[in-house]
């Protein structure tokens, strides 16, 4: 299940305030996880592969080398 899927999930079945905020914050860090997991595998395209989603190796190199928690 993704993130998206668990914020749908917290607006219809609203939790109290401290589970809420212990789920902001797994949401948080599932997001992180995903952007962390997609930049590496991002970096370990050849030039052919990222032609065909659109970037340079410099773009992907630079999305590679942004930070985790960075959008």
């Amino acid at each position: 299940m993704s993130y998206q899927n668990f914020e749908t999930l917290i607006a219809i079945r609203p939790l109290p305030p401290v589970a809420s905020a212990v789920f902001a914050l797994a949401v948080t860090i599932l997001k992180w996880e995903q952007r962390r997991q997609t930049r590496r595998a991002l970096s370990h395209l050849d030039k052919h592969m990222l032609s065909d989603i659109g970037l340079s190796q410099h773009e992907a190199e630079l999305e590679h080398q942004k930070a985790f928690w960075k959008g």
